[in-house]
Formats: structure tokens, sequence, C-alpha cells
């Protein structure tokens, strides 16, 4: 297994997490400064769409580190 392969196991239990963040919503992690600015801008829903979209995408690179 080289290391890209590594990285991309990595990206997508860091998906994972990303979605049960935004799904179960621990209060300890969604008050943060950097998520209640997140929520100041773009609004709870728009947050939350925000993190579905980051861990789709931590997927498809995940994948595709793993693939390559």
């Amino acid at each position: 297994m080289n290391g890209l392969a590594i990285i991309g196991i990595l990206l997508i239990i860091y998906g994972i997490a990303v979605v049960f963040i935004a799904t179960k919503k621990p209060p300890t992690v969604w008050n943060m400064a950097k998520i209640r600015a997140f929520k100041k801008v773009l609004g709870e829903k728009g947050t939350v769409i925000f993190f579905y979209l980051f861990a789709v995408a931590c997927w498809v690179v995940g994948v595709w580190l793993m693939l390559s």
C-alpha cells in the first residue's frame, strides 16, 4: 500500500466524520467558532448542505487517490 492510498482512506474516513457531524450536530462541535461563522454566513441549512458537499468531495478525491 502506497502513501496515496493511505491518504485516500483517511479522506474517506474524514468524509464519513463530516456527514456524522452534519446529521447529528453534536453540541461540542456544532458550537465551535468556525462553524458558528459558517452558520452566520450560510444559515443553518446552508451549512449542512456545505458539509454534505465537502464530504462528497472528500470521498471522490479519496477514491481517486486509492485507484491511482
